[in-house]
């Protein structure tokens, strides 16, 4: 393992972008521990020091790694950012402005991205709004309702503190796409990484405080079966087989060929399970300016990773959105309009309808349990946590599908940039 570690540094670009991503990551774990101005730091710090925040937090605390617990300046994280590329994604199937967008390539792509980055900065002006006030109310930490963190409150100063938060969401999005296009990985999905990992120390210390002995060693074999599952599931694929016969292409005879087409078990990766989170997270921030008792009782008490009524809508949830993309991902009408103007067919399949519906049929077979797989993974660990009474514990199922998911799909990138070089990969 050090010899293929080693490898990395001996070539010259993909140690760059390595090292580009580690310090991309170190900026933004510093701009996560630098908080807003105008907040009483002396405050934040006692309630901090209970290390219990509950409420709001207990939620937020999963993608933002505890940066809204310091309100810091990247206090809001990625959050905005996935919500409006879920509107985006679910707007591009119903406006044909953006369908048209979508199928014009890096183009429209463009136009897709600039579109979400405009939502992105909108939706943290309405965030950091709402969390300003929550600041200011009381009702940002559960343990210390009524605790005003912003004493000398006026709209200038709600105004400025609302401003810094929005500006460091945008900040982050701008070094999310500066490790997508010169780094290692997704942007987006590497600092919810970091930020999800930041969390797993506090979940076990919480684990060993309420639990004991016995219920977090449970616990750690119950992580480990799941990692082994889960490399497991994350491998599995169908392939189908594409024969193209032989052709002319200018003055030149292609021989024909045979290739494969790689269906994985779950084709959406770790998408799902974050955007159904993002999701379940707007109801937590109308609750905190919607002025109803009712609904903020009726969100605190159901709206919470241990409850039963979270654990079913949060697995109802992560299969619809699997669905949902994969056929954003592989679309089967797409794929056979391909492989017919290539020249190539499924053997035993007619090209045209007949390859459609034959690749619709595969997808939903192979989709179906990798949608179960995610939901399950998601919210198993959620069990024993409501039985045992261990609270505070934000989504431990979703951090090791995020953890896991993340890690391999970098590592293969990184695979693949060895092998270009003739160098030995790390899942050789």
């Amino acid at each position: 393992m050090i010899a293929k570690l080693a490898n990395i540094f001996k070539v010259a670009d993909l140690r760059k972008k390595v090292l580009f991503t580690v310090f991309i990551v170190l900026a933004y774990q510093l701009g996560a521990n630098i908080p807003v101005p105008g907040i009483d730091i002396h405050t934040l710090e006692q309630i901090n020091s209970k290390a219990q925040s509950g409420g709001l937090l207990t939620f937020l605390s999963l993608f933002t790694g505890g940066a809204l617990n310091r309100m810091a300046v990247f206090g809001l994280g990625i959050m905005p950012y996935i919500t409006s590329s879920i509107i985006i994604q679910m707007l591009t199937t119903a406006i044909p402005k953006l369908q048209q967008w979508r199928d014009e390539g890096p183009i429209g792509q463009k136009k897709l991205t600039q579109t979400t980055r405009y939502l992105t900065v909108g939706l943290a002006l309405l965030q950091a709004s709402g969390f300003t006030y929550a600041a200011h109310s009381g009702g940002l930490f559960s343990t210390s309702s009524g605790t005003d963190l912003i004493p000398d409150w006026n709209f200038p100063r709600a105004a400025f503190i609302i401003l810094t938060f929005t500006a460091g969401t945008a900040f982050v999005m701008w070094l999310g796409e500066l490790i997508t296009e010169h780094g290692i990985g997704n942007g987006m999905s590497i600092l919810i990484f970091a930020n999800v990992l930041a969390t797993v120390p506090g979940v076990f210390s919480q684990v060993l405080l309420q639990g004991g002995q016995f219920k977090f060693w449970t616990i750690i074999i119950v992580v480990v079966l799941m990692l082994v599952a889960i490399v497991f599931m994350e491998q599995g694929q169908r392939r189908i087989q594409v024969v193209y016969a032989k052709r002319m292409l200018g003055r030149r005879e292609i021989q024909g060929q045979s290739s494969f087409i790689p269906l994985k078990v779950n084709q959406s990766g770790v998408i799902p399970v974050i955007f159904a989170s993002s999701l379940l997270y707007i109801p937590i921030l109308l609750a905190q300016i919607i002025p109803s008792k009712g609904f903020q009782n009726f969100v605190s008490s159901n709206i919470q990773s241990v409850s039963p009524a979270y654990i079913v809508i949060y697995a109802f949830f992560i299969i619809v959105f699997t669905f949902f993309f994969v056929r954003i991902v592989f679309d089967p009408a797409q794929q056979s309009d391909i492989i017919r103007k290539q020249g190539g067919y499924i053997p035993g399949i007619r090209p045209g309808p007949q390859t459609e519906s034959y690749l619709n049929r595969i997808l939903n077979r192979i989709t179906t349990p990798g949608a179960l797989y995610l939901a399950v993974f998601a919210t198993i660990p959620a069990i024993p946590f409501y039985f045992w009474n261990i609270k505070n514990v934000p989504y431990f199922g979703t951090t090791v599908l995020i953890i896991v998911g993340v890690a391999l799909e970098t590592l293969k990138q990184i695979d693949s940039q060895l092998t270009m070089r003739n160098y030995e990969g790390f899942l050789s």
